[in-house]
């Protein structure tokens, strides 16, 4: 069953993020919009303000010229002339913030025209006074001149008043449409956001459960499968050490067979040897022939003796020992060996004694042939025998290994066949016979080596019973 565990999880987290990303962007559109919508509101207070304001100027001009015509001082006449300044100021304000307004723009111009009237009646006025004084009935006809005027710009301003006014109800209308806009987006946004992220978590809690039950499952079948991966590694080593004792017992017959078969023609060649010794004449050619035949003789019935007992299962004295006192035991064997090639020696033995059931005697030949192969395989001054003793799977593995020129496959295909040797000397019955050992004891030995960088052998004992 397959659980397709983040792609529901992701789908739900990613249109959550879609939606919420879509309407971010309306918001924010929104808000650009509002922000916009609200410069333009101030654009228009600050119109209404502005005319507002010129319009207190121009009657600020006004109120100075008839103070100083009513009261004849003369400082009536700074608030006019301060005025006059402020309303160019003012005004060209007012022309700039309504640059957008075709029609406010005709309306300022008319404003305009009748502002420089003001101002021009203003200094008439001012003029008559000074010249006739209040009692000229010339200043009369001014002065209603000049409330026309004032009349006619009281009504421009006021009519660009109510336009600005207009303006600002409209707009005040838009802002508040748009916030009620971006508040409802908001709020959809933030309520399908919160569903969508509810119903990812409740997802994830289903699928993670069905996940976590899977997991269990294949836990328990990836056990299974390791638990027969190793109860099929066991029964191949244990069919591995079958044939080698199924080997090593064939080796046996056919070593027993050679020696029943080819010892009986040596006596005989033996025995007529001695009899010509006795019977021809002693002669310096031949008794160099028959010493050549008694010695080789000899050799072949060697050899064969040497076979046999390197195949044959042989009668064991179990005693309960360290093992690490045999190991120390065949390394003093092999001392002279490991001084005179300058062989550097590291052990690692197990901090617990290691008792065995062997027989030590035999044990200990077994790791001598070891040692002494692992110490010839070594270039001289530059060898390390490494000896590990531990306590694994309970069984006491011992590893011998060496840093020497190493083995390929084929060579340890024929590593424990009689008479197999890479030696220059030697006649390959040294590991036939720590095979044999080692397989009378019931134990294992297993080789591992590559080309340039050496060879371990670990050999597995049982420990000693109690």
């Amino acid at each position: 069953m397959v659980f397709n565990f983040t792609g529901k999880i992701r789908a739900g987290y990613l249109t959550a993020f879609i939606l919420l990303l879509f309407s971010y962007s309306i918001t924010f559109y929104t808000t650009w919009q509002l922000s916009n919508q609200n410069k333009i509101l101030n654009h228009t207070s600050d119109v209404i303000n502005k005319l507002e304001l010129l319009h207190s100027n121009i009657k600020d001009a006004t109120i100075g010229i008839r103070g100083y015509i009513i009261m004849n001082d003369s400082k009536f006449l700074l608030p006019y002339y301060n005025s006059r300044k402020n309303v160019d100021s003012i005004y060209k304000l007012v022309d700039s913030l309504t640059s957008d307004n075709s029609l406010q723009q005709e309306r300022l111009q008319l404003l305009k025209g009748l502002i420089q009237k003001k101002f021009a009646i203003a200094e008439e006025e001012l003029t008559v006074f000074n010249e006739e004084g209040i009692s000229s009935g010339l200043i009369e006809k001014i002065t209603l001149t000049s409330k026309q005027n004032s009349d006619s710009i009281r009504n421009v301003i006021g009519l660009m008043q109510n336009r600005e006014h207009e303006l600002q109800r409209k707009r005040r209308e838009e802002v508040i449409s748009s916030s009620t806009a971006i508040k409802t987006i908001n709020l959809t946004s933030l309520i399908v956001s919160i569903l969508l992220v509810i119903y990812s978590v409740i997802t994830f809690n289903i699928e993670n459960k069905a996940k976590r039950q899977a997991d269990i499952r294949t836990a328990g079948y990836r056990r299974q499968l390791e638990e027969r991966v190793i109860e099929l590694n066991n029964l191949n080593k244990e069919l591995e050490e079958l044939k080698s004792i199924e080997k090593l017992a064939i080796t046996g017959r056919i070593a027993r067979a050679i020696a029943h078969e080819v010892r009986n023609p040596l006596t005989n060649i033996g025995l007529a040897t001695d009899q010509l010794q006795s019977q021809i004449p002693v002669e310096e050619e031949n008794a160099t022939l028959i010493e050549m035949i008694n010695r080789n003789v000899k050799r072949i019935n060697q050899l064969i003796t040497d076979l046999l007992n390197s195949s044959k299962f042989a009668e064991l004295n179990y005693q309960n020992v360290p093992v690490n006192e045999i190991l120390d035991k065949a390394l003093e064997l092999a001392m002279d060996r490991i001084v005179l090639k300058k062989i550097s020696v590291e052990k690692s033995y197990a901090k617990n004694l290691c008792i065995v059931s062997v027989d030590e005697e035999k044990i200990k030949i077994a790791f001598l042939n070891i040692i002494v192969n692992a110490v010839e395989a070594m270039h001289d001054e530059k060898g390390i025998l490494k000896i590990k003793t531990e306590e694994k799977n309970k069984k006491c593995i011992i590893t011998i290994s060496d840093n020497g020129i190493g083995m390929d496959r084929e060579t340890m295909s024929k590593l424990f066949e009689p008479y197999f040797t890479n030696k220059l000397k030697g006649n390959g019955l040294g590991l036939t016979h720590t095979q044999n050992i080692i397989l009378n004891h019931k134990a294992s030995v297993e080789v591992k080596s590559e080309i340039g960088k050496g060879t371990s052998f670990v050999i597995s004992l049982n420990f000693a019973q109690n």
